[in-house]
């Protein structure tokens, strides 16, 4: 009888050591906020005080904070990062540049955060401005920014938090073509994601630490493939793709988790409009055990923080005179939606290009491309603000005009599919022109019959004759990997007139503006 007593104390003895020797974390993150610090529509542009108050808007800083602080208390131990891309979207933005998404980031007690591509929009200058003004680390492990002052001594390539008394390693991860996304500046070089990563996990599991998240502003796919082609990674909070994942709805791209190698890999949308909540269970080895969750929506369940709402409105109020102006009428929805304009014709595309060539046709200019990631939003129908207009082009782009030889046009909309299937923000919306291309056949080889209006005809376009060609000034200057576009030999001028006023005003002209698609673009 005392034999089986010892044993049983024994057998508690053990169940006990197991169980204190789990650690519990509960991983709330966000991605691709894009500035949206006050409630979006369904179209996640803005969203007007009436239809806030009742109920048909999501995010906005206010919900985040009480969100955040509600799965705070609920959860044993708790970190919040983020997948970047705070800057660039809104007014907020283009008036304020990093200050408030330092003020609210700090205010919701961010534990760290990735640097996105965004975040190099206006060079090195505003994200060290930023960093200096946040209380937790910034991360960026794929890239060399040893030579760039603004960075060097402030800018690291992961850290280690601790929460519950356990040590947690952060890794960051920014895309491999930022050089070509944004304005890095010629002292910052990208690096492969894999390599990177494993590095920084080395270093930190030689110096004891057993349990790894990387904060990846990758996107969906080159996460998954860190995951398969790394060891040691637990956790990858993701962004970049503005991917939903969810165990719930039939809309998602894949599970929340996503499972890949034994990696936790999660993401939540875009703008704030989810809050991810990860809940994972490490053994003592530092092994995730457990992994589960789902994203939550921050609708009108979710009450605003009155405080954070009301200081949001104070920020606010340079903004609204400018962005409360309306500029045009639309008689029917005009699709911004990333998800079409990177996949295929859309009519926000159609919209922009149109008026881009419009602007400029008494130069001699035949054919318009925008990029389709430079499209942010969709518009509704009825009266069209400045604010709408610029939260669909917020990136204060100027138009550019060039001249360039047919060949090197096909080399550009070659260019721009060949990461359709990635969602490649490159895509070519265009206009004073149409084209086919295949996705199934290898990057270079998927366009065909390229065809030019001249007059009133479509024309094949001539591999020897030079084009007038109208664009935005990133894209000119060889961003999105146009580089064929780059150089000082196109008899270029990109000192235009702002596209969204270009575009405003065309809305202006035309209205009330009815949307369309035309076959301009088809897939073969």
């Amino acid at each position: 009888m005392i034999s089986r007593l010892l044993m049983s104390v024994a057998a508690l003895g053990l169940t006990a050591g197991m169980a204190s020797a789990e650690y519990k974390l509960t991983v709330l993150h966000t991605n691709d906020f894009h500035a949206r610090f006050e409630p979006i529509s369904k179209y996640d542009s803005g969203c007007s005080a009436e239809d806030n108050a009742e109920g048909k808007c999501f995010g906005g800083s206010a919900r985040l904070v009480t969100a955040v602080e509600a799965a705070r208390a609920r959860a044993e131990n708790s970190i919040l990062v983020d997948g970047g891309d705070q800057f660039q979207g809104t007014l907020f933005y283009t008036y304020y540049k990093g200050k408030v998404a330092a003020e609210m980031m700090n205010k919701l007690g961010y534990d760290g955060m990735t640097v996105g591509n965004h975040e190099f929009d206006d060079g090195p200058e505003v994200l060290r401005g930023f960093m200096d003004a946040v209380d937790f680390p910034v991360l960026m492990s794929n890239a060399d920014f040893s030579k760039e002052k603004l960075l060097s001594d402030k800018l690291l390539k992961s850290t280690v938090i601790t929460k519950g008394g356990e040590k947690i390693g952060l890794i960051g991860l920014t895309p491999e073509d930022t050089d070509e996304l944004a304005s890095p500046g010629p002292n910052v070089h990208f690096s492969d994601p894999v390599a990177a990563v494993q590095g920084e996990v080395d270093r930190l599991t030689a110096s004891g630490v057993n349990k790894i998240i990387v904060l990846s502003h990758s996107g969906y796919g080159v996460d998954k493939k860190v995951a398969a082609e790394t060891t040691g990674v637990d956790v990858i909070v993701g962004g970049h793709t503005n991917t939903y994942l969810s165990n719930e709805s039939d809309r998602a791209e894949g599970p929340y988790p996503t499972m890949v190698n034994g990696v936790a890999i999660v993401q939540a949308y875009a703008y704030g409009k989810f809050l991810g909540e990860l809940n994972v269970t490490f053994d003592d080895a530092g092994n995730v055990v457990d992994a589960k969750g789902e994203p939550l929506i921050m609708d009108a369940e979710v009450a605003q923080d009155e405080a954070t709402a009301a200081r949001i409105s104070e920020l606010s109020g340079p903004l609204d005179e400018l962005r409360n102006k309306v500029v045009a009428s639309t008689e029917t929805a005009i699709e911004g939606n990333r998800d079409v304009c990177r996949a295929g014709e859309c009519s926000m595309g159609n919209l922009v290009a149109d008026a881009m060539l419009d602007r400029v046709k008494d130069q001699g200019v035949m054919i318009a491309i925008q990029n389709g990631g430079g499209l942010r939003a969709s518009i509704d129908a009825g009266d069209v603000t400045m604010g709408e207009v610029l939260t669909v082009l917020p990136f204060q782009n100027t138009l550019a005009t060039f001249q360039i030889p047919g060949s090197a046009i096909v080399e550009a909309l070659e260019n721009g599919v060949s990461q359709v299937e990635d969602g490649g923000g490159r895509f070519p919306q265009v206009a004073g022109m149409k084209f086919a291309f295949d996705a199934s056949k290898e990057p270079g080889s998927r366009i065909s019959d390229v065809m030019v209006m001249e007059g009133d005809a479509w024309v094949a376009i001539d591999p020897a004759k030079t084009y007038g060609v109208v664009s935005n000034n990133y894209v000119r200057n060889g961003g999105d990997g146009y580089k064929v576009f780059a150089g000082d030999d196109k008899n270029a001028y990109d000192f235009g007139p702002d596209l969204a006023d270009v575009v405003a005003e065309y809305l202006a002209e035309v209205g009330p503006y009815s949307a369309y698609t035309d076959g301009r673009i088809t897939k073969k």
